[in-house]
């Protein structure tokens, strides 16, 4: 993770330098935990004024929130965010947007959510985990990258994956979200793809052996210009792509 860190500290003192402040993007998980935590250490370590401006000047938006879920619904992400980035940066949790997972309209609050992003001159640099079957944000197979922001359902997987937040129960966890499209995805300036764990391997190989394949949603992120892979030796594997 700190070479992924080592990245992200770069963009932004360069952000600083330029006063050019692009808006990060942002994800959840397990797989963003640690790389939080560390990003966290490094940035309190900057000079006062340094890390002064910076929370100033910090915009990001979060891929995708559960449907159904308030905001300070423990499970989530909004919660998440919360406790991993907003509150050990001291950032203002206006500074740190997502999806509007409670209300009674959540098409329309996706159109108002892709309409911030654009409005705040799109994503710079996009943070991104991959999905157990290859989906990336919740763009769930099949997908293509025309997809915009907008309410999905999740698969049964999916649902699995991310029961841990919801005390095992894949049941629990909420049956739609609202998540960036591909589109959104796409038309960052730069991607960084973080893949951890043997569980990821195979998935990974998929996604970076197809080239845009619908049933890989990742395998699109290969037609980006600027596409960073972040792997651990782990997801890599033996067999690795």
């Amino acid at each position: 993770m700190e070479a992924v860190v080592d990245q992200l500290e770069q963009r932004l003192l360069a952000s600083l330098q330029s006063e050019a402040f692009r808006p990060l993007g942002l994800a959840t998980g397990r797989t963003m935990e640690p790389l939080y935590a560390a990003l966290v250490s490094r940035l309190r370590d900057w000079p006062t004024d340094r890390l002064q401006l910076l929370r100033q000047h910090w915009r990001s938006f979060n891929l995708d929130e559960y449907v159904g879920l308030a905001a300070e619904h423990p499970s989530s992400f909004s919660a998440f965010m919360g406790h991993h980035l907003v509150g050990p940066l001291g950032l203002d949790p206006a500074q740190v947007s997502l999806p509007d997972g409670a209300t009674a309209d959540p098409e329309a609050a996706a159109d108002r959510y892709a309409a911030a992003i654009r409005s705040a001159g799109g994503i710079g640099l996009q943070l991104l985990g991959l999905g157990s079957n290859g989906h990336v944000g919740f763009n769930e197979p099949p997908c293509g990258p025309e997809v915009r922001c907008r309410v999905v359902r999740l698969s049964s997987s999916t649902r699995s994956q991310n029961a841990s937040a919801f005390q095992g129960r894949p049941g629990l966890v909420p049956e739609q979200a609202i998540t960036l499209g591909l589109q959104e995805i796409l038309a960052a300036d730069e991607l960084h793809l973080i893949v951890t764990g043997a569980s990821k391997a195979g998935i990974l190989r998929k996604a970076l052996d197809r080239d845009g394949d619908p049933e890989v949603p990742a395998s699109w992120l290969r037609r980006h210009p600027r596409l960073w892979l972040w792997v651990d030796d782990a997801a890599w594997g033996e067999e690795g792509p």
